[in-house]
């Protein structure tokens, strides 16, 4: 079977709203995605079965993002904001579910944005321990969590696919997955495709974003040679593409992740080429292994 490959919606749309989410819907199931990528939403005023209908109809299955805010955080040294943050977890999981969705990505770790110092251990361990008990929850009710690991300007927490690894071994939990993805590893590491090879064993998400968060086959990222190095490596799991433009995407999203330029206008373009990308590679891949077998 060829493996799984998802987009995410802000590739195509600002929002989840109409007539937008349908069209973006149509367009990535004719290009060949089986998944979407939504943006954060809020389970208590989400139209969760309008949208869950909207998705089976269309043959596109959700994966939805977590993610932390100021009293509601795992890695907060106060109880009382970490069971908020790990409730708010909890909720979204039961959203991905209803959404008919198994997967649940995201910046579950703690806040997203610059840090001020950098966390200290504890936090690092009351932040993996908690992850850890709602993986645990979502594995029970069908669902995937896995962490995305970010560069040193959006967390000061994850940098690394190392620190992931570490952070799993902390968790305690035998389902907690990382989620790496190649616009943060440009920065991050030394070695892009060896961290993609450590990771596979707890790897549940790989993500190809070009450095300049525009098209795939542009930029300084090869997305052929990191899906060859992860499926050589045993990688089954689902690969996604995402970029970003300020044409597409709203606003206080672009300013909250810094994209101030352009890099694309056409995301149904966009998405086309980098599902192309993305076949290339697995069959290189799926011939390499032929040849040394």
């Amino acid at each position: 079977m060829p493996i799984e490959v998802a987009c995410h919606l802000n590739v195509l749309v600002p929002d989840l709203s109409e007539p937008g989410l349908s069209g973006a819907l149509t367009a990535l199931a004719e290009l060949g995605y089986s998944h979407v990528v939504l943006p954060p939403i809020d389970p208590g005023s989400a139209p969760l079965a309008e949208w869950a209908a909207l998705f089976r109809d269309h043959g596109v299955a959700p994966i939805t993002l977590g993610g932390q805010a100021p009293g509601a955080d795992v890695s907060a040294a106060d109880p009382g904001d970490q069971e908020r943050g790990a409730a708010a977890l909890r909720r979204l999981v039961d959203a991905t579910v209803e959404l008919g969705g198994d997967q649940m990505n995201g910046v579950s770790y703690g806040l997203f944005g610059r840090a001020e110092t950098v966390p200290g251990r504890e936090a690092f361990e009351r932040a993996a321990r908690s992850l850890g008990a709602v993986a645990d929850h979502a594995h029970a009710h069908g669902v995937t969590m896995t962490f995305e690991v970010l560069n040193r300007y959006e967390t000061a927490m994850l940098n690394t696919a190392q620190q992931a690894l570490d952070f799993i071994a902390t968790s305690g939990s035998a389902h907690l997955r990382v989620h790496l993805d190649t616009f943060h590893m440009a920065v991050e590491e030394a070695d892009m495709l060896g961290a993609v090879r450590s990771a596979v064993p707890v790897l549940g998400y790989l993500e190809l974003g070009q450095s300049g968060r525009g098209p795939l086959g542009s930029g300084s990222v090869d997305p052929v040679a990191v899906v060859r190095e992860a499926l050589s490596a045993g990688y089954q799991g689902r690969i996604g593409v995402e970029a970003f433009s300020r044409s597409v995407l709203a606003g206080d999203a672009s300013d909250m992740l810094a994209i101030w330029r352009e890099p694309f206008t056409d995301g149904r373009s966009l998405a086309e080429e980098a599902i192309a990308i993305i076949r290339r590679a697995e069959a290189a891949a799926g011939s390499s292994d032929s040849t040394a077998s």
